[in-house]
């Protein structure tokens, strides 16, 4: 709406009677002007405010220590969604969890509203890991429908539209890690099946193909999501701690779609999870991934999506490995400020098993429960307005 006009008036003095009765008319018409324009201004700023709806909350990022969090073994789809397995971990672990991680697979085509409500009403935020996935969700497949190219022509608008709808009048604050570990092979979204390292000649300067149609389909969502009016969505840019291949067009850096478009880095942060891997420490296995993202934003806040380790006695200590790690995160890693461990057991190909449940020995589960003690670890979410810098 334009702003009022300010009428400018000559200050004159001797106005004969007549004239004085024309500027009392015409002030009198003025103030009744003026006063309709101040009323209109009300009443338009009042349905502004109206139309933009209700303050949105997010996930406040602690000044001092890290949230803790969970995926709680939710099944083959990994959202088999309960209050009453959420409920036994904090007991097992003897604390409340500010964070629970869930799968949200392109394969089921719905948004999770029912699995985001238990969670909240447990008093947690869930962490959705929303993959361009198709059943049967086997790692290793090559792209099928949802494939990268799909996505950025258009193929799936009608499904992230809807998607988008419904986290929107969800309303509660969520955290979505969209086309998960992208740097490895694993996953049909990786930049490994669309070009990899080769050279995209049609920018200057040139681009990797791989993680440039990545970055392109990320930024999509994102921008479809955000369309529809959906702001309670923090955004978590979610690599593995180790790219394969191991090459330059391979780095974190490379797949990075900007901070315009990332709330949180994320990184999963495995040990040995089966008998093909070698052991190595909490710190040999975050080190140079925590070195490497840091540099990719220094302002983002940075989670652990996914950590955990198997139960190996034969290679490593499992109890010890969790000790160092809760150290670790404490003294070695200062911007990790969440942390959702992964509490599965899995049975592999060759019918072995990976259990990296966090009771997988009693020495295990009492390492991690002396973990959850510290009250380093903050167990109840903590919120602010969205878009200010404390709760």
């Amino acid at each position: 709406m334009a702003p009022p006009k300010v009428f400018k008036h000559d200050r004159r003095t001797g106005v004969p009677l007549f004239r004085l009765q024309l500027i009392l008319i015409s002030s009198t018409t003025l103030f009744l002007a003026l006063f309709g324009v101040a009323i209109f201004s009300n009443l338009f700023h009042v349905c502004a405010a109206e139309k933009q709806g209700p303050t949105i909350q997010e996930l406040a990022v602690p000044e001092k220590g890290a949230y803790t969090g969970a995926y709680v073994d939710f099944g083959e789809g990994e959202d088999d969604v309960t209050l009453e397995a959420i409920e036994r971990f904090e007991k097992m672990v003897g604390k409340h969890q500010a964070i629970i991680g869930l799968g949200n697979f392109w394969g089921e085509q719905q948004f999770p509203i029912k699995n985001v409500h238990i969670i909240t009403r447990y008093g947690a935020v869930p962490l959705l890991y929303w993959s361009p996935w198709d059943k049967p969700y086997t790692e290793g497949d090559l792209p099928t429908r949802f494939n990268l190219y799909n996505i950025l022509g258009g193929m799936w608008d009608t499904y992230i539209d809807k998607w988008a709808d419904e986290a929107r009048d969800f309303g509660k604050p969520l955290l979505v890690a969209w086309g998960i570990e992208m740097n490895g092979t694993w996953f049909p979204w990786s930049g490994y099946y669309y070009g990899g390292g080769q050279a995209d000649f049609l920018n200057e300067p040139s681009d990797y193909l791989g993680p440039k149609i990545f970055k392109e389909a990320y930024r999509y969502v994102v921008d479809r999501v955000r369309a529809k009016g959906t702001r309670n969505i923090q955004w978590v840019f979610h690599l593995n701690n180790y790219s394969h291949p191991t090459a330059d067009w391979n780095r974190f850096a490379s797949y990075y779609p900007g901070s315009n478009y990332v709330d949180w880095l994320g990184l999963s942060i495995y040990g040995k999870l089966d008998k093909f891997m070698s052991w190595g420490s909490f710190f040999d296995v975050c080190n140079k991934a925590y070195q490497e993202i840091c540099r990719v934003d220094p302002s983002k806040p940075l989670m652990a999506a996914e950590w955990g380790v198997g139960e190996y006695p034969a290679f490593g200590n499992k109890a010890e490995w969790l000790r160092k790690a809760f150290k670790d995160y404490k003294e070695r890693f200062p911007r990790v400020k969440a942390a959702v461990y992964w509490h599965e057991r899995w049975q592999n190909s060759d019918e072995s098993y990976s259990n990296l449940r966090v009771n997988s020995s009693p020495e295990a589960l009492g390492a991690f429960r002396e973990g959850m003690e510290d009250t380093y670890w903050i167990g109840k979410p903590r919120f602010q307005i969205k878009g200010s810098s404390k709760p």
